[in-house]
């Protein structure tokens, strides 16, 4: 095996990340989302139980736990037929243009 690069671009992460995948291919784009809103509930609840018990975030459980998020989002993109740094590199662009245009704050897809 390839000794993996201290950090890598997320086309990259998405090519080595998918050769891990092993679920049914007739639930894709399913299995990648339901796993996705499990991962985000598992960081989420984390988080809660810090302001619970007034605990110091252990920052690498949290890197831990969005390495899983980020493998769910590489496997929805892939099922879906889409490059994870497209999909990066198009979301700052989006951002970007709010930005410029003054429109980061409020709501709606199409401001």
């Amino acid at each position: 095996m390839a000794k993996k690069p201290a950090s890598m671009g997320f086309s990259e992460y998405q090519r080595l990340a998918m050769s891990t995948a092993i679920y049914p291919r007739e639930y894709s784009i399913y299995y990648p989302a339901l796993g996705l809103s499990g991962e985000v509930g598992e960081l989420n609840n984390k988080i809660k139980k810090r302001i619970r018990d007034h605990a110091e975030l252990d920052r690498e459980d949290m890197k831990s736990e969005l390495g899983d998020v980020l493998w769910y989002v590489s496997a929805l993109a892939s099922d879906l037929g889409l490059d994870l740094g497209d999909v990066a590199a198009s979301n700052v662009d989006k951002l970007l243009r709010r930005r410029k245009n003054g429109t980061i704050k409020g709501s709606g897809d199409m401001r």
